[in-house]
């Protein structure tokens, strides 16, 4: 073998060992997508957006202790059907709640199905927009058409390219970067009440118990807000799917129960310490970010503003994903084509056609929020509505309804009476009270009661 032959093998065998080692690194990375950390942190976010900025609101209502068990509560449940969701997803090998009901029931239930959780993420996706525009307010003392012209700009130049990507996993870094603006919001609220001192209308009392005066209805909205702080369901089965080396069980697990306790401190945090800085009663206002208005000069709380403006774009994104996946369905569904079916497609401009839907969609689904934010402020309530049994149904009722119907394929081992079919009962039937006492609740309001 000659030198040149020689150094050449040498090369070959460096580079080949190189690439392996690059890609044992990379799979072993802790924060590759699909990796449980990246995961748990975009599922946190998901759940954690313009609800964080009123969590005091209830805990001053109702007393910490409450909130807290409402809190924890609410975490449980969570937990337990992200597992339900994420079993369905890997035993079925789909990964959208279309495509799993289509799977299991019938494709007029996957359009229900579709049609409630795009509903839910589009009236949320709109309250992250309306936040901003107040953060803008705030900051800039603007009138209403500066604010609109603000909220369009955003949508325009912000959510509509990162709208585009393919894979929920793609957000992971903005996602912890959000979390630690959150993180800084917390922070602010501690700074304000070391600086003022604690609120003069709290005392040991209504701190823990609540002021008093507040209704079995006020209870239970409490309840039903701390319960749907977590909701996340929405994404779980595309994360499940982005799951690396491959979907697992025990790894959403993991990823359910990391989640969920982030989640849990963020929100814990800002009940108690909102409650301390800003008082009982009439003393809060609907928002940590009107809460800061009259300190909003200084620098550390614009700082946090901002953030907070960050923060709610980030989680505007993974509610854009699943309207962008009930919209790419009802497209598959009217060209006749599958989940799989994008390697075969046409290809325009280097993109398959079904690639240029998703495009579509994406932007289109950006715009309507846009539009709702801006414009249609009438259906807000509407949405409201819609929303409210909307979370109960994806969270509660689908979950264990999927369980039960890949039991029942397995008709010789199937029981009623099992220990996984009980439970999975028990938590429907949870699930539709919540579905009822949803509507309720959001009725009420509309009908000025």
């Amino acid at each position: 073998m000659s030198s040149c032959d020689l150094l050449v093998f040498v090369d070959s065998t460096a580079s080949t060992r190189d690439s392996w080692v690059f890609r044992k690194l990379q799979r072993q990375s802790s924060f590759r997508r699909g990796g449980v950390i990246p995961t748990a942190i975009c599922l946190s976010k998901a759940a954690i957006g313009a609800g964080v900025l009123s969590v005091s609101v209830h805990a001053a209502e109702v007393g910490a202790l409450y909130q807290l068990a409402c809190l924890m509560l609410g975490g449980m449940l969570t937990v337990l059907s992200i597992r339900m969701i994420s079993v369905a997803s890997i035993e079925t090998k789909k990964w959208s709640f279309e495509d799993v009901c289509e799977e299991l029931f019938h494709p007029v239930m996957s359009i229900f199905t579709g049609f409630m959780n795009a509903c839910v993420c589009l009236g949320s996706a709109a309250g992250y927009l309306i936040v901003c525009g107040q953060v803008f307010v705030v900051i800039f003392q603007a009138d209403n058409a500066t604010r609109n012209l603000f909220v369009v700009l955003v949508g325009i130049f912000v959510c509509c390219p990162m709208a585009l990507a393919r894979h929920v996993g793609f957000m992971r870094h903005l996602a912890a970067l959000s979390v630690g603006a959150l993180i800084l919001l917390v922070i602010v609220v501690a700074w304000y009440m070391g600086d003022r001192g604690i609120d003069e209308s709290v005392t040991t009392e209504n701190f823990l118990l609540g002021p008093g005066g507040a209704t079995f209805i006020t209870y239970m909205n409490s309840i039903n807000n701390m319960i749907f702080a977590y909701n996340n369901q929405f994404n779980v089965p595309q994360l499940t799917g982005e799951l690396t080396p491959e979907p697992s069980r025990n790894g959403m697990t993991k990823v359910a129960l990391l989640s969920t306790s982030i989640s849990f401190l963020l929100y814990a945090s800002v009940s108690i310490l909102g409650v301390l800085a800003f008082g009982v009663a009439e003393n809060q206002k609907d928002s940590l970010i009107l809460d800061l208005m009259p300190v909003r000069k200084e620098i550390h709380v614009l700082i946090s503003l901002i953030a907070v403006m960050f923060s709610v774009l980030t989680c505007f994104q993974f509610h854009i994903y699943p309207v962008r996946q009930f919209l790419a369905y009802l497209v598959r569904k009217a060209r006749g084509r599958s989940s799989d079916d994008e390697k075969t497609d046409v290809v325009y401009f280097g993109r398959s056609l079904t690639r240029w839907y998703d495009i579509f969609c994406a932007l289109g689904s950006v715009c309507l929020v846009v539009l709702i934010a801006v414009v249609i402020t009438s259906l807000r309530a509407m949405l409201d509505f819609i929303g409210a049994f909307g979370a109960a149904y994806i969270s509660f009722m689908v979950p264990p309804m999927w369980i039960i119907a890949l039991r029942r394929k397995d008709e010789k081992n199937f029981s009623w009476f099992s220990r996984e079919i009980l439970f999975s009962v028990s938590f429907l039937a949870l699930g539709l009270f919540l579905f009822v006492f949803g509507t309720y609740s959001a009725i009420l309001p509309i009908l000025g009661l």
